[in-house]
């Protein structure tokens, strides 16, 4: 097994819908985080094409000048989905519950995901759909920070290092034969001297990404 029962669990372990019942209209990442990711957008995805924002909420952080034939969003609050001016169709699912995506086969050029697979208590499901809906040569990309809600978050990834939850998601892509060797793009925030470390501040948020690609 890619996880062990343990390894799946929540510290909150209700229904994950009634902890997404009401909208969170905030940034769960930083500005630094933020543009980061906007960047490897753009090198990586194209205009024109089909995309789907999984586990999305008000913002997808795609960028302003670039448009696609169509953006599919998918979270767990439909008022945070409505909101998201980059959306031309969204649904409401808990994956957790039930991964199998109301999506027709090799449908989409890209899967984009920020900030969400913490949550995962499936992956190997939840990747085997991203693997059937994505068309051959199309694209997933895995964002992620140091940043969580710890009580919703599995042991597994609560449980390790930043750099070993780099591995983690690397081994959900390679456990879906015919993805792509998994590429990974960190970006560290600079280190702030020390007297303003001593009053608190933070050098900002660390940026890691997982990219795969359907051969």
């Amino acid at each position: 097994m890619l996880l062990r029962p343990n390894e799946r669990t929540k510290l909150d372990d209700t229904n994950d819908k009634l902890f997404y019942s009401y909208p969170r209209f905030v940034t769960h990442v930083d500005d630094g985080f933020i543009q980061q990711l906007t960047d490897l957008y753009r090198q990586r995805l194209k205009p024109n094409t089909y995309i789907l924002d999984m586990m999305s909420s008000w913002v997808s952080h795609l960028p302003d000048a670039m448009e696609f034939a169509r953006v599919e969003g998918h979270g767990l609050n439909a008022e945070e989905l409505a909101r998201n001016p980059r959306l031309n169709s969204y649904f409401v699912q808990n994956l957790n519950d039930n991964p199998k995506l109301p999506l027709n086969d090799a449908s989409f050029d890209a899967v984009i995901n920020c900030a969400s697979v913490q949550y995962l208590q499936y992956p190997e499901a939840i990747f085997a759909e991203i693997y059937r809906i994505l068309k051959p040569g199309g694209v997933a990309i895995f964002s992620f920070s140091n940043r969580m809600f710890y009580q919703k978050a599995i042991q597994a990834w609560r449980d390790n290092s930043e750099r070993s939850r780099v591995e983690l998601v690397k081994t959900y892509f390679n456990s879906i034969p015919g993805f792509t060797t998994p590429e990974v793009v960190v970006a560290t925030p600079s280190t702030i001297p020390n007297f303003l470390q001593w009053l608190g501040a933070s050098a900002g948020d660390p940026f890691y990404a997982v990219i795969a690609y359907r051969n």
